[in-house]
């Protein structure tokens, strides 16, 4: 390992990551390591990790090397991997634009979800399709405290539970995963969001990913959130032709999510990067010494 690994630091709409270019997949970043970096106190800080890799170099993704470069190795703050993480991969395209390894306009990336296609806008603000969401059959409930509610089975590449509450504080402080029942579920755990009506067409969200706990966005959560809202309002745009648009209120500030009549969702919002600079290796062997 060399002694300075390079990083940078980037977020969209405050769901943050660790960003660390490593091309032709040379670095060993086992869980420990990632939960390190991601540490808020003690490393650099992130509810993430994007691992930057050309997909022909990685293992999981040379099967899709033919229709995108480079694969986005996403891993949670606590080192697991992950299906999907929608706000990483628009902060995993700006790293590219900002790389020089692609410009404005379309690109695709591949992610352990499939591929995504990627639009970078003149605006600045970058679309991704984020595939269909399955709507898996079954009652699920998910509590906090002495509250219980039903809640929407999505599926948008990862799993989620989303609830309409009356209140988001009734979330409570989503430190640890909300219980669900059951079981059976979400046998792997699952990311749960809670969702207050705002005005019509327009939402606001409070989420626990799992593996990261309360983070300040999700992209794939607001997608289920917007599906499961259209389908609470009686919008199923694969039924009536017409697209259905939802504006997604999250703590880190606002992603709009449409669905169109093909069951293709796009979600649109910013991305930034906000920091550069190198990693101690020596620092990382420690801090993952057992």
């Amino acid at each position: 390992m060399s002694t300075r690994i390079p990083f940078l630091k980037g977020h969209g709409t405050e769901n943050d990551f660790v960003i660390v270019p490593d091309p032709e997949n040379t670095l060993d970043l086992p869980p420990a390591a990632v939960a390190a970096l991601c540490d808020r106190r003690a490393g650099i800080g992130g509810d993430g990790l994007l691992h930057v890799v050309r997909s022909a170099a990685h293992p999981e993704a040379k099967s899709m090397s033919a229709e995108a470069e480079w694969f986005m190795d996403y891993r949670n703050g606590d080192g697991s991997i992950a299906e999907m993480c929608g706000n990483g991969v628009r902060v995993f395209a700006r790293y590219l634009q900002r790389a020089g390894h692609v410009a404005e306009g379309d690109l695709a990336i591949a992610t352990r979800g499939g591929v995504k296609t990627v639009h970078i806008a003149k605006d600045g603000d970058i679309t991704v399709g984020m595939g269909k969401a399955l709507l898996p059959e079954g009652d699920v409930t998910v509590s906090v405290g002495e509250r219980r509610w039903p809640a929407r089975n999505v599926n948008m590449g990862n799993p989620h539970a989303v609830a309409f509450v009356d209140d988001l504080t009734h979330a409570g402080d989503l430190y640890s995963p909300p219980p669900f029942s059951p079981a059976a579920a979400y046998p792997d755990g699952v990311n749960v969001e809670f969702v207050v009506d705002r005005g019509p067409g327009h939402v606001a969200m409070r989420v626990h990913e799992r593996g990261s706990g309360e983070t300040r966005s999700c992209g794939t959560g607001a997608c289920a959130v917007a599906v499961a809202t259209a389908r609470r309002d009686g919008a199923d745009p694969a039924v009536t032709g017409t697209p259905v648009t939802y504006t997604v209120d999250v703590p880190g500030g606002t992603l709009v999510i449409t669905e169109r009549p093909d069951g293709q969702i796009e979600m649109t919002g910013p991305a930034l990067i906000v920091a550069e600079g190198e990693i101690d290796a020596a620092w990382l062997e420690t801090a993952t010494a057992p």
